[in-house]
């Protein structure tokens, strides 16, 4: 991938998809390749053909995707299988039959089953059954895994997947109910400070333990493995430690500067106990994560307070 390759970023306006194109343009690429929806529909075929004729990317980071935390899964299971299925497989296949050259494909850490072996390697995939709070969007994350392979196998394509841990970072979702846990964590303690509230209620029991990895990290690691790696083998991307829920509203609330209580719902549901990533096959590839936890919620913090202002003064 040279400095003037035609690189589409396909979800450029996403978390990852917007982190991917800032690193590279950091870099010094030039020709980056981005669509709005109503100049591309990835849940159209035609949409997605048209545009490819068109502009001839020779390489393709898949960033887009429909997301959300277990609220929006349990809530929208048809939405998230759906066009998670469509965008991937209309980008995919398009991609191989207008000539693009490499694509890298991101999934889910969610793919695994619910009873992964912790850390999970990459060689447990549908060894088991998976976290029913999303198996809607780890299906179709599977498929497109597969799809990736199935083409390399059959037509030789170079498409890579790339299974990312819980992500965070400037530009994230912070949305009350359809948000990841650490942006809707620092959303409401964040508020729960501006306002003085004695309490902060959290969801579940607090116990279950995650990994979290800063966004621009992903996309170092990216643009690391689109230069580096070509094999049907997935590879897990993470930290390698990870952090109970409870634990990490403490951090949250101290990054806020918080002083109340904190309290446990434990009605909620609390998804899978444990998700940590095995990452020694990336490791061995020559890559890790540079970023601490406590200093990238420190830059997602400053990032959130920085866009509300922005967003009030509009």
């Amino acid at each position: 991938m040279e400095r003037h390759s035609r690189i589409f970023v396909a979800g450029h306006r996403g978390l990852v998809g917007g982190t991917i194109v800032r690193d590279l343009q950091q870099r010094g690429y030039t020709q980056l390749l981005t669509a709005r929806r109503d100049e591309l529909d990835l849940t159209r075929q035609a949409s997605v053909d048209r545009w490819m004729a068109q502009q001839q990317p020779e390489y393709i980071f898949l960033a887009a995707a429909k997301v959300g935390g277990i609220y929006a899964n349990n809530t929208y299971p048809a939405d998230f299988i759906r066009d998670n299925l469509q965008i991937q497989t209309h980008i995919i296949d398009a991609a191989y039959r207008y000539g693009c050259s490499k694509l890298l494909f991101l999934g889910s850490s969610c793919i695994y089953p619910k009873f992964a072996p912790q850390p999970m390697p990459e060689d447990c995939l549908l060894t088991g059954a998976l976290e029913p709070t999303n198996e809607w969007y780890a299906i179709a994350k599977i498929a497109g895994i597969k799809m990736c392979q199935a083409y390399r196998q059959q037509y030789g394509f170079d498409a890579i997947c790339l299974m990312p841990t819980n992500l965070y970072g400037p530009g994230d979702n912070f949305h009350p109910q359809n948000s990841h846990v650490l942006p809707a964590l620092l959303r409401r303690f964040q508020e729960a400070a501006e306002s003085a509230a004695p309490t902060v209620v959290c969801w579940g029991t607090g116990e279950p333990r995650r990994e979290f990895l800063y966004v621009e990290d992903l996309a170092d690691a990216c643009h690391f493995l689109m230069q580096s790696y070509s094999s049907p083998d997935i590879v897990n991307v993470g930290v390698g430690s990870d952090i109970s829920i409870r634990e990490l509203a403490a951090l949250v609330g101290q990054t806020v500067g918080y002083k109340g209580a904190i309290l446990w719902d434990s009605s909620k549901p609390d998804g899978t106990a444990r998700k940590l990533m095995d990452v020694s096959r990336l490791k061995g590839l020559g890559w890790q994560a540079q970023t601490s936890l406590a200093e990238g919620l420190r830059r997602t913090h400053n990032w959130f307070l920085s866009h509300r202002q922005q967003e009030a003064r509009l």
